[in-house]
């Protein structure tokens, strides 16, 4: 499998590949987020100094391994969130998660940047299908996948039970396939004009 770009373009957001020097913003965005991400996200509860290295660093390697491509959400510059490509649901198949500061939510622009990672996604080869996955208590991250047309699959007790203190335990899975993709992206050339 081919890399994804490291810099994506995409309305009012652009996406570029994590670097060692983002510590200070992303711990920044993480520190000013943390009532907005306890609740999902198990390393939020937790959030120092060095786990922020430890994050950037592990991207540069998962990236280079080519099992996942971890990217910052910015605008104007400034980091607002993170989002990613994982090669964690077998061949064929990426995952995408997102977060974003509290600040820049309700405006589309997680719907943006998990719109970016899809088109990013379908153009690496052999790549099928792309999903996203959220627990069933979390109606955000749902709510951004269906506006991009995926279909909703399936929800499953999670293996691990609930992990951070907002979650049901309630693993809901959404899906796009390539098919699916190509004939939304040649509808809305159409419909364009």
């Amino acid at each position: 499998m081919e890399e994804p770009a490291e810099s994506i373009s995409s309305d009012q957001v652009e996406l570029r590949r994590w670097r060692m020097s983002d510590l200070d913003a992303l711990e920044r965005a993480i520190h000013e987020s943390l009532d907005h991400l306890v609740p999902w996200m198990p390393w939020a509860a937790d959030p120092g100094r060095q786990q922020t290295l430890d994050f950037l660093a592990r991207n540069k390697e998962e990236w280079e391994a080519r099992q996942a491509f971890g990217y910052a959400i910015t605008s104007d510059a400034a980091v607002i969130g993170s989002c990613g490509l994982m090669r964690r649901i077998g061949a064929g198949g990426l995952e995408i998660g997102y977060w974003l500061h509290p600040q820049w939510t309700k405006r589309g622009l997680a719907t943006m940047a998990a719109g970016a990672l899809v088109r990013q996604g379908f153009q690496l080869a052999g790549i099928d299908r792309i999903e996203i996955h959220h627990d069933a208590a979390n109606p955000a991250s749902g709510a951004v996948a269906r506006r991009l047309g995926f279909t909703e699959v399936e929800r499953m007790q999670a293996p691990e039970g609930p992990v951070a203190p907002g979650e049901v335990g309630i693993d809901v899975i959404w899906r796009m396939t390539a098919d699916q993709w190509k004939a939304s992206t040649s509808e809305r050339a159409q419909r364009a004009s």
